[in-house]
């Protein structure tokens, strides 16, 4: 069953592409017995080579800022026809319309569950809401520490600590009586 958090990067890569002006985009769930290697397939349409790869750097940027990961791998970015980017729990392919109609990847998982965006983002509000009805007792729990460390807090603060002056090196001090006796003996000759 693929995380939470795989669901949301999902939804984040698909954005990306709806962004950038991707066409037909389709998300399936893979069977967890035909598919032992990913959870979920992120399928995008691009209209061109450079349209698939401005694309797959969207989705690329997004998926590090927001969620701080990187593609384990990248294939077909010189070409543009297909880009693969490789996250691991979920693959993002983007193709060009007629390399998608040729390898016709829909078709060939026909065990996957295709999940619309509207779908995916209600199973993570579902999951969201049962996750937070088992957290009171919890935060009943992390309440009366914090109130301890509060009170720690305001006994800690004390009257600031004054800073000594700072002296000079003494060093320094005898260099320019020197300088200066020397500049009363040249001024006196």
């Amino acid at each position: 069953m693929a995380s939470t958090e795989t669901r949301k990067m999902v939804l984040a890569a698909a954005a990306a592409a709806e962004d950038k002006k991707g066409e037909d985009i389709r998300i399936l769930e893979l069977d967890p017995s035909d598919s032992g290697f990913t959870d979920f397939f992120l399928i995008a349409s691009a209209t061109s080579d450079r349209q698939a790869v401005a694309i797959a750097d969207e989705i690329e940027f997004r998926l590090k800022r927001e969620f701080g990961v990187y593609a384990n791998s990248v294939e077909g970015r010189r070409q543009g026809e297909w880009v693969l980017l490789d996250y691991v729990d979920f693959v993002a392919h983007i193709f060009l319309a007629d390399r998608r109609a040729y390898y016709d990847i829909e078709r060939l998982r026909k065990s996957a569950k295709s999940v619309d965006q509207a779908g995916l983002r209600a199973a993570l509000t579902e999951r969201t809401l049962a996750a937070r009805k088992k957290s009171p007792a919890k935060k009943a729990a992390s309440k009366a520490p914090a109130k301890k460390s509060a009170a720690k807090k305001t006994a800690a603060k004390k009257a600031p600590v004054k800073k000594a002056p700072l002296k000079k090196a003494p060093a320094k001090k005898a260099a320019k009586k020197a300088a200066k006796k020397s500049a009363k003996k040249s001024s006196a000759q």
